[in-house]
Formats: structure tokens, sequence, C-alpha cells
């Protein structure tokens, strides 16, 4: 077809923005730069841009192909002229990237590395104001983000020591020095996938059954937790949810990388809770079975809403008595206490002029998390200055006007009228969270 005739345009006003930027003063930092000459050479090498293996894209569109032919939905002359279509379409990509890895080449030399937050560019500080309002869905400043980031990483860890003087151990440093000997690191294996899948489903299905005394709005659809396909299966990668079809018809999903090494068995509870219940697949099931209202708010997202909800429902397990044992709510603060720290890092980096290291460092030694995994999340962080506060403030939010209409009511108080409030509408600015929680309160106190 004649849109693949042609030479795509996508990349090129992208590079035309990249270099407008560089000329007022924003550069890319040395990493990304990197990764952009890593990615696009990857992606134009190999077959059909030369010789040796197929390229990604093209191995998929062949795979893809061949499925449709052998489940006999696509004859072979027709997959043959589409895969003709396709490779044309595919080599046109190559000048393309040759073009983006040309700039990139010729900027890594100068590319600026250490401190590279949005403070350290022409109009960061207020980019990065605007950021923060974007995706905490607050007017909260990034020093009040930070200094809520130290008092939680705080208060965290005291209700850590007093959970492992709760099991007999001196304080939280020596509980993890326990969880470590007991379970030192182990790749998994087929017996061992089995087992996670296994304990995942079974714990799902038993916190379903303690929902009736929180919740008014219930999940009507199956709800399971499987394996990440193979293809985009990776050691450590991110647990994931997705939500049910609306009919009901595909189960509500919670995808878990299965490669690697393990981690300790009591952090599964807490992720079950964020990924499938009361967490982000008991939101989906409620979502897409919603009647009536804007189509746009079933389909809609807003990461603290979404995210700050996942953490509080890690929090309402801990209430329901869901966890088998201290090990588990010990790992849910474990959790709650990396959120925490990404508070301090994003504002660090961001307007406390924090480098990429003294970032790494905090996120490695406060926040837990293991060196290559820090190092990521930070440039994640980097690149995307803002996004990890939604989830702690988020939580924070909704955890405030829970206390706020508690206070308010008394006992005409209902947990219930409360969480059918906050999950049976669907995701939300926090501000119109709150308004709507204000409105509540009003109409039970008449």
């Amino acid at each position: 077809s004649t849109q693949h005739s042609k030479p795509p345009r996508l990349l090129d006003p992208g590079l035309e923005r990249t270099r407008a930027s560089e000329r007022a003063g924003i550069r890319v930092p040395k990493f990304q730069v990197e990764s952009i000459i890593a990615g696009a050479t990857q992606l134009t090498s190999g077959a059909p841009f030369a010789d040796g293996p197929d390229a990604a894209l093209w191995a998929d569109v062949k795979a893809k192909a061949e499925r449709l032919v052998s489940a006999g939905t696509l004859p072979r002359a027709e997959a043959d002229a589409l895969l003709a279509e396709a490779r044309a379409a595919i080599l046109a990509l190559k000048p393309a990237y040759g073009r983006v890895i040309d700039w990139a080449v010729a900027s890594l030399p100068t590319a600026p590395s250490g401190r590279v937050g949005a403070g350290s560019l022409p109009g960061g500080a207020a980019y990065y104001a605007n950021e923060l309002k974007l995706n905490t869905t607050t007017d909260l400043t990034a020093e009040q983000i930070h200094q809520i980031g130290l008092k939680e990483v705080a208060r965290i860890e005291a209700e850590q020591d007093a959970l492992a003087k709760k099991a007999g151990l001196a304080d939280r440093k020596a509980f993890y020095a326990q969880r470590a000997q007991l379970f030192p690191d182990r790749p998994f294996d087929d017996a061992a996938r089995a087992a996670y899948l296994k304990e995942a489903n079974r714990f799902v299905g038993h916190v379903r059954t303690l929902l009736g005394p929180w919740f008014g709005t219930l999940p009507a659809y199956g709800i399971e937790v499987v394996r990440e396909p193979a293809f985009s299966e990776v050691p450590g990668g991110a647990a994931h949810a997705s939500a049910p079809s609306p009919d009901g018809k595909r189960p509500a999903r919670t995808y878990v990388h299965l490669v690697g090494t393990q981690k300790d068995p009591a952090a599964l509870y807490t992720l079950m809770c964020h990924e499938a219940v009361p967490g982000h697949n008991m939101q989906g099931d409620i979502q897409v079975r919603q009647k009536g209202g804007p189509k746009f708010r079933a389909v809609t997202g807003y990461v603290a809403f979404g995210e700050g909800w996942g953490l509080y429902a890690e929090r309402m397990c801990a209430e329901m008595n869901a966890f088998p044992d201290i090990a588990a709510d010990f790992m849910r603060l474990d959790a709650e206490l990396f959120r925490a720290a990404r508070l301090v890092v994003d504002t660090g980096l961001h307007a406390k002029g924090w480098s990429e290291e003294e970032a790494v460092k905090y996120l490695n030694e406060t926040g837990r998390a293991p060196p290559e995994m820090a190092r990521s999340e930070v440039r994640r962080y980097i690149t995307l200055p803002g996004q990890a506060t939604g989830y702690k403030i988020g939580m924070l939010k909704i955890m405030e006007e829970c206390a706020k209409a508690q206070k308010a009511l008394g006992d005409k108080f209902d947990i219930k009228g409360f969480h059918d409030l906050l999950i049976a509408s669907g995701s939300q600015p926090l501000s119109i969270m709150e308004r709507r929680v204000d409105d509540w309160i009003a109409k039970r106190k008449e």
C-alpha cells in the first residue's frame, strides 16, 4: 500500500524536537543516548536489513503470519503478499533509524551525566512542579513530598523493628538477616514455579472470602495468577494486572515473572494483594462492569489513584488478617519502604540536585533495592520525572480521606460504603476523590 511505499516520518519530528531542545540547553542524559544507540542498532540488525538471524520485528511478523496460516484463517498466497508488503515497510525503517543513530553518536561525547535531574535544566523547576501536579493530582510541592518520604521511611522502619521484636529478634536488620539465611539466592526451577502459582492462586481465592465485611461491591469474575509469556519474561520483571473482558469470558489476570532468582516467599502475599485482590484485578473487574456514566471513566487511569489503591490494598490485607504470618506482614512493610524511598529519591534527583550515584546509593541502602534494580529504577525516575511519586502519595491520600470520614461520622461511618465510593466509580484525580468523600460525609450526616 502507499503508506508502506515511503520511508516513515514518525522518527524525524522527534529528532527535530530533540534538536530544538538542545538549542534551548535541554540535553538528553548520557545513559539515555547510549540506550538509544543500542536499541536502534538492535532493531535494525539482522534480516531483512542484512545477513544473519531475523530482526525481532521481522521475526514477530513472520510468526504471526504463520499462526494465521496454520489456523486456516489466512490463505498462504495472501500471507506471502502481506509478508512482502511488511518486509518493504520494515526495510523503510532503516534510513530513519540511521538518522537517529547518527544524532546519538554525535551527541554522546558531550552528553551530560551525574546531576541530570529536571532542576539542572532551563525552566526545570517549573516543569518538575507541573509533573508532580500531573502525577500526584495534588498541589503538594517537591519539598513537601521529600519530607513526607523521609517521615514515612522512619515510620515504616520503626514498624518493622516492632514486628521483628514480636518475632523474638532484636530489630529489623536481624529479621532481614534471618530471612536471607533461611532463603538464600536460588534460581527458579519448574517445581518452584508450580509451587508459586499454586500458592498465589490459593491466597487470592482466600482473600476473596474475606471481602464481605469491607466491600458492598465485590468482584464478579474469575481472577487468576499466571506466568508471564516467554517472549516478555525477564529476571526481576515487575508483576502486572490485566482487567477481565466486560462479559467476564476472559478472566482478570495477574502476570508474574518466574525466571532468575527466587524472592523471599513471604513477599508473594503483598504482591497478590496489590495486583489481584483487593488491588488492581478487583479494580478492573468492577470498572469494566460499570453501567451508566461517561464511557471514558471505564478506561481512563490516574497513577496516583490507581497505584495508591494498590498500596492501600496491601495495607487492607493486613487489617483483614489475610497474611499467614509475621514474615508476610514484614515483607508488606518492605514493599512500602521501597515506595516511600522513591518519594525521597525522585524529589532528590529533580529538586535537590542529587546525582544519579547519590540516588542509587539511597535506594539501595534505605529502599533495600538490589544494586542493579536501584540503578534501573533511578534511571526510570530521571526519564519520567514525578511518575514514581504517585503511588505513595495516592495511598496516603486515601488513608487521610478514610480517617477524615471516620472522625466526621463517628458511629455513622461505614467502611463498606467508603470503599464502594472509591472503587466502584473508576479512576479519578485525588482532588476529585476528596470532593466526593466530602459530599458522601455530608449525605451520611443528614
